[in-house]
Formats: C-alpha cells, structure tokens, sequence
C-alpha cells in the first residue's frame, strides 16, 4: 500500500526549497556583483597609473619607482594585495583592456590575468568570448589557451574534431575543477605566522569571509564555522562548511597548520561519510571535503586515499602571492594534473 505524504510537511519542503533558492540566487548575484566592482577598480588603477605615465613621458626607470612606491603605500593602507606585481598587472591590464565597457563581467581577475598571457589580440579576444559564454573556470581557460585551442582550430581545415576533444574534456564539471591549490589567503594579514594555530586561521577566514569566498571561485556560499556532528555520544566538529550550487554540494574544510599527516587525511574523510549520511539532502551530490594546510605533504597526498577519492582533497595555503618562480612552477603543475585529469 502506497504511503500517504502528509500534505503539510510536503508544503513544508516546498516553502523551504523556494526559500533556499531565492538565498543561493542572491549569495550569487552578490558574489558576481563583488567580482565586477573589484575587475573595474583594478581596471581604474591600471587607467591612473598609464595616464599618470603619459603625462609626464616618464623614464622606465621612474616608472619602477613609482610602482614600487605606491605599492608601499597601498599595500601599508589596503593589505598585500597591492604589491608591485600586482601594480603591474593592473596597469598591463589597462593597456591591453583598454576600453572598460568591453569587459565580460562574468570573468573574474584571475581569468584576466590568464588572458593578459595572450599576445595575439584577435586570440585572447576569442579566449575572453568564450570563456565567458561557455562558462569556462580558470583552470579550463588556462588549458584551452595552454594547448592553443583558438590556433588550432582555425589552422585546421577539420575544425570539429578539435571542438569535440574540447568540449569532452571541458564538460565534467567535479570538485576537482573548483578546488584549488594553492590558496593565496593574502586577506587574512597573519603577521604572527610561524606560531599560528587553526583557530587564529579560521577566525580570520571569518572575519574576511567576502575575500575568501572570492578565493575559492564561483558558487560558494558560507553555511556554518564549527559545524557540530554527533555519533555514537562523541561530538566532532568540522571548521568550515560551505555549500556550491554549481557543484549542488556541500564543502567540509578542515583547517591545518603544519605538515599534512595521515590523521589529517582519515579525520576528513570521517567527517564526510557523517555528514552524507546525516546531513545531506535528498537530490545533492556527495559532499566534497577539503584539508586546507599550511604545508602540504606531497607523499601523503600521493600515497593516501587522497590520491583516488575524488572527493577528498588537501591544498596548500600561502600567506602572500608567491614570487615568479614559485608562480611557474606551480602553473606547470596544474597544467600537467588538467592534462592528467583530461587524459583518464
């Protein structure tokens, strides 16, 4: 015999779906809205620095200096953010953007400073078209334009089997197109570093929560800061949980300070399967979980189940931007894990 559903818990979950979509909707139209002030103000300050540049006809060697000082001012009022690299990208970002209006607004500065690597104008105009239609992350971008995906395509007489490659390897969208590695948690000004706990993390994580929502990419939303789970009279607690409508799943991050172990690992890993098996709703996907350290160890990441569980992750989280070679090596990584991850 068919179970009746009471009509009242069904108007129950349809008034709570109704609810939660008009919140993910707005927590998105926040984060787009906060994603285009920030490209424009970067844009802004590329515009003051090259029309500064022109007036005056400066030197090179002036110009070093002037980024170099503003770079302390700015980063003295406003945080590491505004280093002179950052300077620099903002004033390449002017000149080869010249035109405000022109910008996509569903790109994010990370994909523009992707694009600022594309030295032919009518390619990197096509890589921000499509990137922008087709809703491509940073990763996918930056393998569409390592592998000259645009130079291809029209030097080959046969231009669809190249979009079919493209488009089989683009379409998955898993947890392992959104988590990143490593996290540059430039926001969080933890001058006390060396002698850091997780606790001193995850309160300022929280206390800058805008910024880290924009650092870990499109479709994250904050659901709760030492969530509670209870199981067999024990209570554990998870440091960060954060849900992706993209994904349409819940992210349980477990914050560490020091060296990645095993512990770590099997401590995720627990609190993923409590939380399907308690918490998730009827329709999600399964939860991802995400140990955030300061100092990744690459042969537990290797020789643990982190190596084959899709969805249990370890990223490294830096301080401040890395320098140019740290910045090399670690594009060359994620290239060979895309093309890795392409090829399985």
């Amino acid at each position: 015999m068919k179970k009746k559903v009471n009509p009242l818990i069904h108007a129950e979950n349809a008034l709570y779906r109704d609810i939660r979509s008009i919140l993910e909707n707005a927590r998105s139209s926040a984060y787009r809205a906060v994603n285009v002030a920030m490209t424009q103000a970067y844009w802004h300050v590329g515009r003051l620095i090259v029309e500064h540049e022109q007036a005056g006809k400066i030197r090179a060697s002036y110009g070093e200096k002037l980024i170099a000082k503003l770079a302390f001012r700015l980063t003295n009022d406003f945080g590491p953010g505004f280093d002179a690299r950052n300077l620099w990208f903002m004033r390449d970002f002017y000149r080869t953007f010249p035109i405000l209006n022109a910008l996509r607004s569903e790109l994010s500065w990370t994909h523009y400073r992707l694009l600022l690597r594309v030295e032919n104008e009518v390619a990197r105009g096509w890589y921000m078209g499509e990137a922008a239609d087709q809703q491509w992350s940073t990763r996918q971008l930056d393998r569409q334009i390592a592998v000259f995906y645009y130079e291809r395509l029209i030097s080959s007489k046969k231009s669809e089997p190249i979009r079919k490659e493209a488009k089989e390897k683009l379409a998955a969208i898993g947890p392992e197109r959104f988590i990143r590695d490593p996290y540059v948690l430039e926001f969080l000004d933890l001058k006390d570093y060396p002698a850091l706990r997780e606790s001193k993390v995850e309160q300022m994580i929280i206390k800058n929560l805008q910024s880290f929502l924009l650092e870990l990419g499109k479709g994250f939303s904050f659901v709760a800061r030492q969530k509670r789970m209870r199981f067999d009279n024990e209570e554990f607690y998870v440091d960060l949980v954060f849900y992706n409508y993209l994904l349409r799943c819940f992210v349980l991050i477990d914050l560490k300070v020091g060296k990645l172990t095993h512990q770590d690992v099997g401590q995720i890993d627990s609190y993923v399967r409590m939380f399907d098996a308690h918490e998730k709703p009827t329709g999600d996907n399964p939860t991802v979980g995400l140990i955030l350290c300061s100092d990744k160890n690459e042969a537990i990441a290797k020789y643990s189940i982190l190596a084959e569980n899709r969805r249990l992750f370890a990223a490294k989280y830096l301080p401040q931007l890395p320098t140019e070679e740290e910045l090399s090596r670690e594009l060359r990584r994620e290239r060979a894990l895309i093309e890795s991850s392409g090829r399985s």
